[in-house]
């Protein structure tokens, strides 16, 4: 709420001291910038690559716990021995398997906000350029409504773009 009324009030001061002055606005999309951008694009597949290896021991766990289970079933009436050996293993299968969904995903998730963090730094600094070059006054990152005449979210893109094409 207090962004809300922070936004207003700059907008309202804004919009005053435009009428004095020509006043340049624009507006960026950040979740496109982390959708569409190439170095969005090339983080999500840069994460891919280093957790397909976990993901695969996770799906591996998963297959050898359906297995296990369906011996269960299967041999519903077998010795109570076996039986019991397999529903421990079972049991210590999915306890082992729960453990390594949960930090699989801490971790994931840890991994994908610091690329994202990445992206937004290097996102920022084009705005900068672009504002400084195109002479805005001011450029807002989150609006609920953009106009646009005044979303410059595909100059950030292209920047982004071409930053990368340059290195």
């Amino acid at each position: 709420m207090n962004r809300i009324l922070c936004t207003c009030f700059l907008v309202l001061a804004c919009s005053s001291f435009a009428q004095a002055t020509d006043f340049k606005v624009g507006v960026v999309n950040t979740e496109r910038i982390l959708r569409e951008s190439v170095l969005a694009i090339k983080a999500e597949k840069k994460i891919e690559k280093e957790f397909s290896a976990r993901d695969e021991e996770i799906k591996q766990l998963v297959k050898q716990a359906k297995d296990i289970q369906a011996a269960l079933e299967k041999d519903n009436n077998k010795g109570d021995t076996d039986q019991r050996s397999k529903e421990r293993e079972l049991a210590n299968l999915n306890v082992n398997l729960q453990r390594l969904q949960r930090e699989f995903r801490e971790d994931l998730n840890l991994r994908k906000n610091e690329e994202l963090a990445q992206v937004l730094a290097q996102a920022d600094k084009a705005i900068q350029v672009i504002a400084e070059k195109e002479k805005f006054d001011l450029i807002l990152q989150e609006a609920v409504y953009r106009n646009p005449q005044i979303d410059i979210t595909e100059k950030v893109l292209k920047y982004l773009d071409n930053e990368k094409s340059d290195k």
